[in-house]
């Protein structure tokens, strides 16, 4: 069966579910919706944002001069530090719970113009030292700690300058569950993490592959659902953020610009995504089963206007996806690796 034209379905074993493969739908015309082309030109400063160096937020607080990264509390959490005992309903089809949390805003430069893509390794560097001591002081009072991204419009961004988000909580969210429940499986019946097992048979096929360097890898895995989703990998395992040695940390920075750089060059625009990291929660039962990662999930197929919708047939039975993962990690490789603004 040649997989790169017929339809088919992949298992996902970190979340043990399936994913419909429909390569020939390539095929189809679109005269759908198209996204707002976001190659538009920023200013590197902006008095009108919330964001930038020195400005005044919503909440009336005022940013310092920083002049690298900077985090504070978000105005508008999610989270509260403090949560009202809730009563159980006594009924199992109507369960509620407490939670409480705290979430954070990470600027990653005082930039207003410049993303991680147009970033030096250098100064993605001082937002992955940013990221680990912000984990590092978290996961001591909460058992989950989701950093991630949201970039550009597309993904809900509220805020165009360059920045990312961290929510802390005293209960692990359901996707983070389920890739316990799975990794933690996995292990006991073979001895070694899912995900080193996964990474070392990637970097041996070579065909998923789109960035290799000493200590990290970037794929398209197996069962990607985004038309060019990314799984970025560590190439020994590590439990947590807490466990990156110096050398693995300094070269994180150096992956992820050339991901990102070949994201923005894909359609020649600022590469929307949802990006964040998993690694092993504060009560895991078996944390030695995990292996830190990033989940990068990009929403462009076509262009830098068509994006992929998770409507209908995705909303009622299963995730399904047009070109294959193959065929993604390929047309990722195939682009320069200088970004097309520098070139």
């Amino acid at each position: 069966m040649n997989l790169s034209d017929a339809p088919h379905r992949r298992y996902n074993p970190l979340l043990d579910e399936w994913v419909l493969v429909s390569p020939h739908r390539t095929q189809r015309p679109w005269q759908g919706q198209q996204e707002a082309d976001s190659r538009v030109s920023r200013p590197d400063y902006d008095p009108q944002c919330y964001l930038c160096a020195g400005n005044t937020r919503a909440s009336g607080d005022a940013n310092p001069q920083y002049s690298n990264t900077f985090v504070f509390a978000n105005d508008y959490a999610a989270l509260m530090k403090t949560s009202e005992p809730i009563e159980p309903s006594g009924n199992p089809l109507f369960q509620v719970e407490s939670v409480r949390g705290e979430c954070r805003v990470v600027c990653f430069s005082p930039r207003h113009d410049l993303t991680l893509a147009e970033m030096p390794p250098s100064d993605i560097a001082e937002v992955v030292t940013l990221w680990r001591a912000q984990y590092a002081e978290l996961s001591q009072t909460y058992d989950w700690v989701q950093i991630f991204e949201n970039k550009g419009s597309v993904m809900g961004c509220s805020n165009p300058h360059p920045h990312g988000q961290i929510w802390a909580s005293d209960s692990v969210p359901t996707l983070a569950q389920k890739e316990e429940d799975a990794q933690v499986s996995h292990f006991a019946k073979t001895g070694t993490p899912m995900l080193q097992m996964v990474a070392d048979e990637e970097i041996r096929l070579g065909e998923r592959v789109v960035e290799l360097t000493e200590h990290w890898v970037a794929m398209v895995p197996f069962w990607a659902v985004w038309p060019f989703e990314i799984l970025l990998l560590p190439r020994v395992s590590i439990p947590t953020f807490n466990d990156l040695t110096s050398e693995v940390e300094a070269n994180l920075a150096l992956v992820m610009s050339r991901l990102l750089i070949r994201y923005d060059n894909l359609f020649e625009t600022s590469f929307p995504y949802s990006m964040g990291w998993h690694n092993a929660s504060g009560n895991s039962a078996q944390p030695e089963a995990w292996t830190l990662h990033a989940h990068f999930y990009p929403p462009l197929l076509r262009s830098a206007t068509v994006r992929k919708f998770m409507v209908g047939y995705e909303m009622l039975a299963e995730p399904q996806r047009d070109i294959t993962p193959e065929q993604a990690a390929q047309r990722l490789r195939d682009v320069s690796g200088v970004h097309y603004k520098f070139r």
